[in-house]
């Protein structure tokens, strides 16, 4: 999908070209090493206002301790919901403090626990690395709740595009184990279908991420299972998931003009037709992440409202009241 620029939303068009321009980095695995060296240079920044520490825990697959980043609110005497984050970077890039806004906002919006791990990257360690330091994070969340301060087995998942991938593949797998309860998952346009093959994903040329870096990242991820000749499983990519059922309630929204469109919606209908409740928007001239990319405009205020309030929703449903 090619796109004019009279297809984005009116407010975003006048950023098209600068936005295409930033994205040229993202297009060979050099520029996406240079942009992850740059990332980890805002590693331990902190939150003003909110209880900020890092701790690192081991590996139950002999891989490094990983590293991870809690957040809380100062001076709160009631235990609290608790929330696995997953930051985004399409599997390859990204830190925890490269989405520190999701995180103030989250907190802010409705008091909780949000422990989010700096996961190993594919270029260095491909699937199932980044997948298991995030499983390891969330039983080491269940099984330290109490340290925490948080509310026992309603757990949530979430995370922003590959984070929000890995959510749905972290969510599944705790579903499917029993090892952990979820209340509700939140996989913001989540990188789900190492396919690659729908309309939406097909030489899709917005900026930021499209169909040229989206290839760079599932090949990292998932290069020892291709050298393998190995069957992708649904815990490497959350879109080849078969049983829906299981699942719990999601919030999710996705922009119409990025690779992640279809993939979402699809994901988002079988979770409807398997009766769950599910919480849904499509932004219409919007590319991958233009909430966090252009803050400022109305367009993103309204999606970063709708993701609010739905969390407010869920945590008052499905964690309060369940």
């Amino acid at each position: 999908m090619t796109f004019k620029k009279e297809q984005y939303h009116r407010e975003i068009q006048p950023y098209v070209w600068m936005l295409k321009g930033m994205s040229k980095l993202l297009f060979n695995k050099k520029g996406m090493k240079i942009l992850n060296r740059v990332g980890k240079l805002t590693q331990s920044k902190k939150i003003k206002n909110i209880h900020n520490e890092e701790i690192y825990i081991s590996s139950s697959h002999g891989g490094a301790p990983i590293r991870m980043r809690i957040f809380k609110p100062l001076d709160e005497s009631e235990n609290l919901p608790a929330m696995l984050y997953l930051h985004g970077g399409g599997l390859v890039m990204g830190t925890p403090e490269g989405f520190l806004p999701v995180i103030e906002n989250y907190i802010k919006t409705k008091p909780c626990i949000i422990v989010a791990p700096d996961y190993r990257k594919a270029f260095d360690q491909p699937y199932p690395a980044a997948f298991n330091d995030c499983y390891d994070t969330l039983l080491w969340m269940h099984d330290n709740i109490d340290k925490l301060g948080g509310i026992k087995d309603k757990l949530i998942v979430a995370g922003h595009s590959a984070g929000g991938g890995l959510a749905a593949a972290v969510t599944l797998k705790a579903m499917e184990t029993q090892d952990v309860k979820i209340a509700f998952q939140i996989p913001v346009y989540p990188m789900l279908d190492d396919r690659q093959n729908t309309p939406s994903a097909v030489n899709n040329d917005a900026p930021i991420w499209n169909s040229r870096t989206n290839e760079i990242g599932w090949s990292a991820y998932l290069s020892d299972l291709v050298k393998k000749d190995a069957e992708i499983p649904a815990y490497a990519a959350a879109a080849r998931t078969v049983n829906f059922s299981i699942l719990p309630p999601t919030i999710s929204f996705v922009g119409d003009l990025e690779p992640f469109r279809d993939e979402t919606i699809a994901y988002i209908e079988n979770l409807k037709k398997a009766g769950l409740a599910v919480e849904f928007r499509l932004f219409e001239g919007c590319f991958h992440a233009f909430d966090m990319m252009l803050p400022q405009l109305e367009i993103s205020k309204e999606a970063w409202a709708f993701l609010l309030e739905a969390y407010r929703k869920y945590v008052d449903t499905y964690v309060y009241m369940n």
